[in-house]
């Protein structure tokens, strides 16, 4: 049987009896569902029906509203047979959850929804990263609201200086600043809270002023102030960090991480967004007409912590020495560890269109321990060597010694060398240089000098041979260095024979 014949059956004849009749059931139904129409009621909701927990409705409402709708449906239950209800406890689990749903539907929050403009809003946010080794990691992570374009930047900590170095790099990425910074209430954003009005960190404020924009915290508990970011550090969590659910490897340099968080940073800008079904690199384009230019240097707490660099050309970090360049003694630098590096920043060379000493990366190093400082060779071109033995060199204070050292390089190279060998005598073998300098030529006799220093002829007859030996032939020829493999010394191989000869006599004797 259909409702709406016996409603048409009525409507026509006008009789619960002749309806009945037409419709094949009973008068008292066609009366019951007339009078339902008549009241606006709904023919399909069955009628209530007295329960055994309806005398007690009142004291759950009143213990659902005292608990402020937190309240328990088994200590409810509890009261309730305390107080004489035999009912069961699905029962009073049915009447609680329909007195909670009927008590927070009158005091539901509702949010206005938030709607970005161009240019306007970049939140910001930090989650948990992979370790890598045995030491944790933190991802910064950026959201710009209008184009939702993402940024996320490894980092070993939530300090100060760490953040303002991720937000330079974030807002220069983006190529430009928005109006306002958004991120929720860290202790190096917001120092305090009086009267439950956010206390600004000074350097924060300061950070703001430099690039342009206003720092500002969320109201807690408020999804729509920042819920963006709060949903870019859950999927970059759930796409960087390795678990068993995206099996990706364990990272084993923080350079691995940072590429990989480039990569994702890269692919997820790139696909379709389901809210604008648009690509966010394309949207970044057009909002970057509304962002304000960036200065040309960072804050300088984005530079990391202050050093001066003392006389040895060195910064102290972490009780290790580091190197600097050279140029810099005396000067403030600044030095910041990036990932397993530590980067120095100095000031070098002058701006143009500032007029000023611009900033640029002076070195990186590798970060150590105490105990084994990073000193590079090129740091120190002046000595040479590194930490070997100083080669001497030469500085005349007589005139003697001026006149043999003028002779040429040749005179000097003799010199050290015969004075490392621990030569006799070598004043008077100067004063017999510089006389036959004066007869054979200077280029002559300096040559041979330099022949004697490197073949360690240095006797007193050594240097006049090596000038004759020139004289009659146009080139040196090799080198020959006096040892016992080229001794002078006549062989006893003629005393063998002799001594065989002996022998013989002897034997016919």
């Amino acid at each position: 049987m259909e409702l709406m014949e016996i409603y048409e059956a009525y409507d026509l004849t006008g009789c619960a009896w002749s309806a009945a009749q037409l419709a094949g059931c009973d008068p008292k139904t066609v009366r019951r569902y007339i009078a339902i129409r008549a009241a606006g009621g709904n023919p399909h909701q069955p009628a209530p029906r007295p329960k055994a927990i309806d005398a007690f409705l009142a004291k759950i409402e009143e213990k659902v509203d005292r608990s402020k709708g937190k309240i328990r449906a088994d200590v409810v239950h509890k009261d309730l047979v305390a107080m004489g209800f035999a009912g069961s406890e699905r029962t009073t689990r049915r009447a609680v959850a329909e007195i909670k749903a009927a008590w927070k539907a009158g005091r539901r929050r509702v949010y206005r929804p938030w709607v970005p403009e161009p240019g306007m809003w970049l939140q910001w946010d930090w989650g948990e990263g992979p370790r890598i080794g045995e030491r944790r990691t933190q991802l910064f992570c950026a959201w710009l609201a209008w184009s939702r374009f993402r940024v996320v930047i490894p980092a070993w900590d939530q300090t100060l200086a760490t953040l303002t170095s991720c937000l330079d790099a974030a807002l220069r990425r983006l190529g430009g600043a928005p109006t306002y910074l958004l991120t929720d209430n860290p202790k190096t954003v917001t120092i305090e809270h009086i009267a439950r009005i956010a206390v600004r960190h000074p350097q924060i404020v300061e950070l703001g002023r430099h690039y342009g924009c206003v720092v500002t915290t969320c109201e807690p508990f408020d999804p729509e102030s920042k819920g963006g970011v709060e949903a870019t550090v859950k999927i970059a969590k759930a796409d960087l960090v390795p678990t068993h659910a995206n099996l990706r490897a364990a990272y084993g340099s923080f350079t691995e991480l940072e590429t990989a968080c480039a990569a994702w940073s890269e692919h997820i800008n790139g696909r379709r967004h389901r809210e604008t079904h648009r690509p966010p690199i394309e949207m970044l384009a057009e909002e970057r007409a509304r962002l304000h230019v960036l200065p040309a240097d960072p804050y300088v707490l984005a530079l990391g912590a202050e050093r001066l660099v003392c006389d040895d050309r060195t910064v102290r970090w972490g009780d290790v020495r580091y190197s600097v360049p050279p140029g810099h003694e005396g000067q403030t630098v600044w030095c910041r560890v990036h990932g397993d590096e530590l980067v120095i920043v100095g000031r070098s060379g002058t701006d143009e269109q500032h007029g000023q000493h611009g900033l640029r990366e002076l070195w990186r190093h590798r970060l150590s321990v105490p105990g084994r400082p990073r000193i590079v060779d090129a740091h120190y071109p002046e000595h040479e060597g590194g930490n070997g033995p100083k080669a001497p060199r030469p500085r005349p204070r007589t005139k003697a010694e001026e006149a043999f050292l003028a002779i040429g390089p040749g005179a000097q190279a003799w010199l050290i060398e015969a004075a490392a060998t621990g030569v006799v005598r070598i004043r008077t073998k100067m004063a017999r240089a510089v006389e036959l300098a004066s007869l054979l030529g200077a280029a002559r006799v300096d040559e041979a000098l330099g022949l004697a220093a490197i073949n360690g002829r240095f006797a007193e007859a050594d240097l006049a041979s090596i000038c004759d030996h020139l004289a009659l032939h146009e080139h040196a020829g090799e080198n020959t260095r006096v040892d016992e493999a080229h001794s002078v010394q006549p062989g006893t191989a003629s005393w063998a024979a002799f001594s065989n000869t002996n022998s013989v006599k002897g034997d016919h004797s």
